[in-house]
């Protein structure tokens, strides 16, 4: 009876071990482990603040898990989406926005962002169509950044084997 307790006691502390050092790796797991490279595009087309926040912390958690070198990610603005770049002194004079949510917490949400490699894409039909000033009107975009067609660019992004996702 003795043997027998002994036994169990020792298979029962070996699964204990390996249940332990299991768990002990999964949690030591980098980010980039258990993902191959991924390229993304996150589109964006409505200006609601609160949304546009939690479509960036997506990004975020998106580059958390699989690793900025995992990743390229591509973010794609157009119509109201604009207003996460559009800077707030400039809501007055542009009518077609409703929003302006280039504010200082959104921008630097932004600048992190573009400093792990997001690019963020421009859709010129809606710079052109609501009479947007790139310099003066939206926050941190040149010429580089603008593409002639939001929806065109979301499709020829996914034409090149980029995921689709709409935060």
């Amino acid at each position: 009876m003795l043997k027998t307790r002994s036994n169990f006691l020792s298979a029962l502390l070996m699964a204990a071990l390996l249940v332990t050092a299991t768990v002990l790796h999964v949690g030591d797991a980098d980010a980039g482990d258990s993902y191959a490279k991924q390229k993304v595009v996150y589109h964006i087309n409505y200006d609601n603040p609160k949304k546009q926040a939690g479509a960036l912390r997506n990004i975020q958690n998106h580059i958390n898990a699989v690793g900025a070198e995992n990743l390229e990610i591509k973010v794609v603005l157009h119509g109201n989406g604009l207003a996460l770049l559009l800077d707030p002194d400039s809501l007055e004079k542009l009518k077609k926005f409703k929003q302006a949510n280039a504010d200082e917490k959104m921008t630097a949400k932004i600048d992190g962002l573009k400093a792990q490699g997001v690019s963020f894409n421009v859709c010129a039909n809606t710079v052109k169509g609501r009479k947007v000033d790139l310099e003066n009107d939206l926050y941190n975009v040149d010429q580089d950044d603008i593409v002639p067609s939001g929806v065109a660019e979301v499709a020829k992004l996914q034409q090149q084997g980029y995921a689709y996702i709409k935060p």
